[in-house]
């Protein structure tokens, strides 16, 4: 049993669902459980019937959500970029408030809702408090940017510190010319920021790339065109070297009238893809998630679906 459960996969396949269920099973067996929304599209609310913010909200004994707002986090990068700013200035380069945030954003970095993810995950790690957190991730492109940020973001970081160390000197030594000793006290800050962000996105890469702690599911419906694109995000996973082992087939149409030809012809071609994902996805460990009728809201329907997915 993972500490860390993500659910992806192309939209509309029922991520949501499949994340607030694990939760519940997971609550159910004693396990201190936080549910993460980070898809921008949040319905994790909807799926517990309750309202959810930005903070851990109490579901039931055991069991949290969250839904995380990437506009709140921006504090995160803004004392950075603020610092950087100071830096320009003090080697006489100076920016208006209008031109930072033309080079630099809002304080939100490109790809600010997986940053914010990410920062979420390795607090979360951090504080101890949790027994498994259980994702809730974006469309399939969103979670692969997620999962590729870590990388990304240390390149961008490690840029940034090396300019920042090159403007540091060059105001060092231009005070020290002006001002003698004095030159060396009174420096802004920012470096700690710095540091911290790149410890957080190092701990969230250890996390999200350790299969004893983390385990990836694959969401799909069985249609030829849910399963092409399993298959394309199962390889991008492998390639940043995310642990994913499981698939969650939903929506499968199992028990039909058999008085109904139309129902018939749907079960046997579900049960068609059903083999051809077998057969695409060998070594997989595959669970099917029975059609429920209408949309699944509350904690009653997702026992049902609980049940399933006890892995």
């Amino acid at each position: 049993m993972t500490e860390h459960v993500l659910y992806g996969g192309k939209g509309g396949v029922g991520k949501t669902t499949m994340a607030a269920a694990t939760g519940l099973a997971s609550a159910k067996r004693g396990e201190r459980t936080l549910v993460v929304s980070t898809d921008p599209a949040h319905s994790l609310s909807d799926s517990f019937e309750l309202a959810l913010d930005g903070e851990p909200s109490a579901v039931r004994e055991n069991l949290f959500a969250v839904e995380i707002d990437p506009e709140s986090r921006a504090d995160r990068y803004q004392s950075i970029v603020s610092a950087i700013a100071s830096d320009l200035r003090a080697v006489g380069i100076s920016l208006s408030e209008d031109e930072v945030e033309r080079l630099f954003g809002s304080g939100i970095p490109a790809g600010g809702d997986e940053a914010a993810a990410l920062d979420v995950l390795a607090e979360y790690v951090d504080s101890g408090d949790w027994g498994r957190i259980v994702f809730d991730t974006a469309p399939t492109g969103h979670t692969l940017r997620l999962l590729e940020l870590p990388d990304v973001l240390d390149a961008a970081l490690e840029t940034t510190d090396s300019v920042r160390g090159q403007l540091h000197r060059m105001a060092t030594s231009t005070r020290s010319m002006l001002m003698g000793p004095a030159a060396y006290f009174g420096r802004e800050g920012g470096e700690d920021e710095l540091a911290e962000l790149k410890a957080r996105m190092e701990r969230a890469r250890e996390v999200l790339r350790d299969p004893e702690r983390t385990a990836f599911r694959a969401v799909l419906i069985p249609e030829r065109m849910a399963i092409a694109e399993t298959e394309r995000l199962v390889e991008r996973l492998h390639e940043v070297e995310m642990p994913v082992e499981t698939l969650v087939v939903n929506k499968v149409l199992e028990d039909v009238d058999e008085g109904c030809s139309r129902c018939r012809t749907r079960r046997d071609q579900h049960r068609k893809r059903l083999a051809e994902i077998h057969e695409t996805f060998p070594a997989f460990e595959i669970v099917t998630v029975p059609d429920e009728t209408g949309e699944v809201h509350g904690v009653e329907s997702l026992e049902r679906i609980a049940e399933r997915l006890e892995l």
